[in-house]
């Protein structure tokens, strides 16, 4: 039986991350994975699904260029999209092969970090012991840390039964044969909203997205979701708000589902698919949990963990497999923190503030920090900036000029970075700047100083902190309809003020 410094269990991005951050340490280090490297990470997930945006903001983007013509669509055949997927994916795939390949050919070398790679189902038998288990053979391993970074899966509805058929999860909907003419959205979230984007740009599917709120993506400013609902239901989406679903079954090759209103009504309608969105859950059925003595949520099944660690201080779970910040990014970060923490004796807890995100809609959404809805519900005064898309020369320049930028600000001299909302082509470009000023405490000024590079769609940012300093180039006083600048404090704050 080997024993190992480091044992990583799951291959996707956190557990990768992981991994590598051992060798970096001079640990040697076991990664164990029952399926593909790189997980959701790559496939049924991020790099998919966002290959599968690219293309339909492509085919989106020619088609109005073609009617300003007076031409016919421009369409790609399913066939032809899932070659595109399959090619990205074989890249991405190809990168992790090759390198580690090269990784597990360096010989072991004392106070040399090195890596091995075993394929197969791993599970506790001791808090240090593992079984991993393979149709032809199984083997032991013991390690000094451990990470468990299993990833998770989609989330489905009690009494829905999914055949990956006619009603599907989002593992489901990239092996389909061919566009659906229609498709059931169940879930109007992030992920819900990206594949009602993606179906409704690439124009082959009518698409009905059901929203139990009174509008879709609740966790954002109801500016950014206004515009985000008015493109798709310009682009044929129907969208039932305040919807709750009765029930959904697949009947004679085609999907009937019932809804009910807040008002009263019902609603029966029939569409060829249906795909759940409904969140996903971390994978950590069978993995021997009680052997190991890590002790879980009797409610959601969850690890309990403080930071990334778990009842058994050797033992950290991070990625989806925490059943919470369920992003590639957050996931990356926690398997590094992990390894930091079991081999390199940092304290530090993880800090969650300040994660930039990008939603990928129509148009695309990026953000960092907060939003006006969460300093409003945590009581924060702030200062806000907002300026149009139409008002940018890069925007005018690619016809794209729907969609803003927002700043927020705290509400005194310093005038410190609180968040940001960016909507619009290129969106996520802008982020990473106010990101680092978030992180540095550098004040709004300092961006209004920088010379942006012309035409760029950072312009935009650069004129949100000159609107915050009254010194914009153009006045909103002029253009109230383009640009606003605002103040907002708790109403008890006012009454003191008073």
């Amino acid at each position: 039986m080997e024993r190992f410094d480091l044992c990583v269990i799951g291959g996707g991005p956190a557990g990768y991350a992981a991994a590598m951050r051992g060798i970096d340490l001079g640990k040697r280090v076991l990664l164990v994975e029952r399926d593909r490297i790189g997980g959701t990470g790559i496939y049924n997930g991020a790099l998919t699904s966002k290959t599968l945006w690219e293309i339909a903001q492509r085919v989106s983007s020619t088609n109005e260029l073609m009617r300003t013509r007076g031409r016919e669509p421009f369409r790609l055949s399913w066939e032809e999209v899932s070659k595109a997927m399959n090619e990205a994916a074989f890249e991405r795939k190809y990168l992790y092969a090759c390198h580690m390949q090269l990784l597990a050919s360096q010989k072991d070398e004392p106070g040399k970090g090195s890596f091995h790679h075993e394929r197969g189902n791993a599970r506790f038998l001791d808090p240090n012991t593992l079984l991993i288990e393979r149709p032809d053979r199984a083997i032991r391993a013991q390690a000094d840390h451990i990470v468990i970074a299993t990833g998770s899966r989609p989330r489905t509805i009690p009494g829905v039964e999914v055949d990956e058929r006619s009603i599907l999860t989002s593992d489901g909907v990239f092996h389909l044969e061919d566009f659906p003419k229609s498709i059931v959205i169940i879930g109007a979230g992030v992920i819900g909203c990206e594949f009602a984007t993606i179906f409704s740009l690439l124009g082959s599917t009518r698409v009905h997205l059901i929203d139990r709120a009174d509008r879709i993506l609740p966790c954002e400013d109801a500016d950014v979701t206004d515009l985000i609902a008015r493109n798709l239901e310009r682009k044929g989406v129907i969208i039932h708000r305040q919807a709750k679903l009765e029930k959904i079954a697949a009947l004679n090759g085609a999907v009937e589902y019932h809804l009910s209103y807040s008002d009263g009504r019902t609603e029966t309608v029939r569409v060829e698919k249906a795909l759940l969105s409904v969140g996903r859950t971390a994978n950590v059925e069978g993995l021997g949990l009680v052997e190991a003595g890590v002790n879980t949520d009797p409610k959601t099944g969850n690890v309990l963990v403080n930071d990334t660690r778990t009842s058994q201080a050797h033992i950290h779970v991070v990625g989806d497999a925490t059943g919470t910040n369920m992003l590639v990014n957050l996931g990356e970060m926690e398997g590094r923190h992990a390894v930091e923490q079991l081999c390199n004796g940092i304290t530090a807890p993880l800090s969650y503030d300040n994660i930039s995100t990008i939603m990928f809609l129509d148009p695309e959404v990026a953000g960092v920090g907060m939003n006006e809805q969460d300093c409003r519900s945590r009581g924060i005064a702030y200062r806000v900036a907002r300026v149009d898309y139409s008002c940018l020369a890069r925007a005018i320049a690619m016809r794209r000029t729907k969609g803003f930028f927002k700043v927020l600000v705290t509400n005194d001299a310093e005038m410190h970075v609180l968040g940001m909302r960016a909507v619009g082509d290129h969106a996520s470009s802008a982020i990473e700047a106010v990101a680092m000023m978030m992180k540095l405490g550098i004040p709004i000024r300092e961006l209004a100083d920088l010379i942006h590079p012309h035409p760029s769609i950072t312009e935009g940012v650069q004129e949100c902190a000159r609107l915050l300093l009254g010194t914009s180039t153009f006045k909103p006083e002029v253009f109230a309809d383009k640009m606003q600048c605002y103040t907002w404090v708790p109403a008890e704050a006012k009454s003191v003020a008073a």
